[in-house]
């Protein structure tokens, strides 16, 4: 039955906890600079939210419940790339480490745009 139930979950969800584990490595990394553990606590925070916020929407209880959940994550989101941002221009690491994270964290920004655009224009129409 669990099994059934990941099968039909969207994609962004998984993608949103992988990415959220990540995050966590990363932080792990970061917590052994003082200045690190704090830019890492606030991303860590930021980018787990994601996921959070993602999955709970799922439980919505209408569309504008949804669609305000969605919103929340896509606020992490852009949250976590000014993080990404500053640990990457402060040295604590190298911004080709990072790159990759940056870049997941673009590509669900612009996902969760583009299902809020979505989602809303489906609540226009309706």
């Amino acid at each position: 039955m669990a099994q059934d139930a990941k099968a039909s979950a969207p994609p962004i969800l998984d993608r949103s906890v992988a990415y959220s584990l990540r995050v966590v490595k990363l932080y792990r990394e970061l917590e052994k600079d003082s200045v690190g553990r704090v830019f890492g606590k606030q991303l860590l925070r930021s980018g787990t939210s994601i996921g959070a916020n993602l999955h709970e929407g799922q439980a919505a209880q209408s569309r504008p419940d949804f669609i305000a959940k969605l919103h929340i994550a896509f606020k992490e989101a852009r949250e976590s790339a000014y993080w990404l941002r500053l640990i990457s221009e402060a040295n604590l690491i190298s911004a080709s480490r990072l790159k990759p994270l940056r870049d997941e964290t673009s590509e669900l920004i612009k996902i969760l745009s583009s299902i809020l655009l979505a989602t809303k224009r489906g609540l226009k129409s309706k």
